[in-house]
């Protein structure tokens, strides 16, 4: 390996190396993020275009599923073989489910070619984040996940808005179109500016690992996705689901502990701090997700806004996000310093649930506006921090598992935050609007409907005093969906205190270089 392929200690050079692959990263994490959410306003027109109601949710499960479960491959694959070739597959795999996605003919032919979307979204945002962490040691990658933190904050924002806004320009079918030349973007600055040394260690394959980890990851997203929705949570289904996922984990741990290099090593969840920061930002997700969900049917049903106007209305939010994550970073560079920030982000964070406990029927957007940009304060300070400290905790050979599992965990707490609060909502909606409807009408709002109640314009269309009824149990729901996120926040906050700060590495260790990353690896026939 020739010296210049080594990182090397001078800032000033690597700086300008990282700013100009740079770009491509964030193209891809927001082409993972974005695909996640820009869907959601399109739905309506898909599944009047193809039918298939009873399957639309598989247009979203299939994503998030095939997404999830290749994570944790994608990470320790990196780590093997290295990261520039499987991250340029992971984006040209997502970039063909794009195009077959945009150009589908049927609802089961978009849930397949969704799924080949999600294989290749599981590989961009872990590729990115550990892509950066072989460039930057941990001391100056704070300055650029703050970049990368604001990318997908506006990615998860701004999602709906760019999906409603194809669809009513264009064709819902845009809505997988814009990821072509995007995606196509983000391959020709990988390929052309990203010079990373080829790893090709001879390992003996976790097959068994990867096959407990698979099963395990697609069983809790199940559950959590079918749960209270497709099936009861007492039907025989979702127990199934659950106890497939324990007995998958448990095989996973015994599996693990004997594989000569396994797909999720076991030896980091023996640092305090790698542990402590990645349920940090399980809870994170937990809470952030099973909030922001409902946040747009308050604003549309209550506050009576258009999908394009309670996008529009995140904007304060996201830019508060934005400017906490960037000045993080900023921060943490300069001094090396990080434990503060899940402490006061932690802090910060309560206090804006705490206000959004506050909503009424009467609450202005202005009032609704200022209590996000808390909330998105919080988040700000937390996103980029959690993967920081988690890269930070583990050794060079190890960062890209470090970076999936830290990806994985919060995308998994974003589907328990999903279930669990959709079902309080749901259940605190029926209890406000039974009783008080005519039975027909409040058939539509009760927990195991169709939920074809909380149309907007259907709501609109409404007698006054029925849509008064509504409205205030949509704004009982989302309030009581707060008030249950303030508990979880709060232990995150607890942890955040015993998070050690472990000085950052302010510069490639010999332990670090790829030589020895290879070197580290099990040699073994294949």
């Amino acid at each position: 390996m020739s010296q210049a392929e080594r990182p090397t200690a001078a800032p000033p050079k690597m700086r300008r190396e990282v700013l100009i692959v740079l770009p491509g990263l964030m193209l891809a994490i927001l082409l993972a993020m974005l695909d996640n959410t820009i869907i959601g306003t399109a739905m309506p027109t898909i599944v009047g275009e193809f039918g298939g109601y009873a399957h639309m949710s598989w247009v979203v499960t299939a994503y998030i599923l095939a997404a999830t479960v290749s994570t944790p491959l994608y990470g320790k694959l990196g780590d093997i073989y290295g990261r520039k070739r499987l991250f340029m597959f992971a984006i040209g795999l997502f970039l063909i489910g794009s195009a077959a996605s945009g150009a589908a003919q049927s609802m089961a032919q978009l849930i397949a070619f969704r799924g080949v979307q999600g294989l290749g979204a599981g590989g961009l945002m872990v590729g990115a984040m550990a892509i950066l962490g072989d460039l930057v040691s941990p001391r100056e990658r704070g300055r650029y996940q703050g970049f990368m933190a604001a990318v997908m904050m506006l990615s998860t924002i701004g999602g709906p808005l760019v999906g409603g806004f194809l669809t009513d320009q264009f064709t819902w079918r845009w809505a997988f179109y814009i990821n072509l030349p995007l995606g196509a973007i983000a391959l020709i600055v990988i390929a052309l500016t990203l010079k990373l040394p080829r790893h090709r260690a001879r390992v003996r394959i976790d097959y068994a690992g990867i096959a407990l980890l698979s099963l395990a990851a697609a069983g809790l997203v199940l559950f959590t996705t079918w749960g209270g929705t497709e099936y009861a949570w007492d039907s025989p289904q979702i127990i199934g689901l659950g106890m497939v996922s324990v007995l998958a984990l448990v095989g996973l741990v015994v599996v693990e502990r004997r594989a000569a290099e396994p797909v999720l090593p076991l030896r980091l969840f023996t640092d305090r701090n790698f542990v402590v920061i990645n349920v940090i930002g399980f809870l994170q997700g937990f809470a952030m997700m099973g909030a922001m969900t409902f946040i747009p049917m308050y604003q549309q049903i209550v506050q009576g806004q258009t999908p394009t106007e309670s996008g529009l209305w995140f904007i304060p939010m996201m830019l508060a996000a934005m400017t906490c994550s960037l000045a993080a970073g900023s921060y943490v560079t300069r001094t090396g310093r990080y434990k503060i920030f899940p402490i006061v982000g932690g802090a910060i964070l309560i206090v804006g649930m705490v206000l959004l406990t506050g909503l009424s029927v009467d609450t202005s957007l202005i009032q609704t506006a200022i209590y996000l940009v808390v909330f998105g304060a919080g988040l700000g300070l937390l996103m980029q921090i959690t993967m920081l400290v988690a890269q930070n905790s583990a050794p060079q050979r190890d960062i890209g598992v470090a970076s999936s599992t830290a990806t994985f965990l919060r995308n998994i707490g974003g589907s328990f935050g999903v279930a669990l609060f959709g079902a309080v909502f749901a259940d605190r909606l029926a209890a406000s609007v039974q009783g008080r409807l005519p039975a027909e009408i409040a058939a539509n709002f009760n927990g195991g409907g169709e939920g074809a109640g909380l149309d907007p314009e259907k709501v609109a269309l409404l007698p006054e005093w029925m849509r008064a009824i509504v409205t205030g149990g949509v704004t009982d729901g989302l309030t009581t969906v707060f008030v249950w996120t303030i508990p979880f926040a709060a232990v995150a906050f607890l942890l955040a205190w015993f998070v050690k700060e472990v000085p950052l590495r302010g510069s490639p260790s010999a332990e670090s270089t790829p030589a020895a990353v290879e070197d580290a690896h099990v040699k073994a026939p294949v």
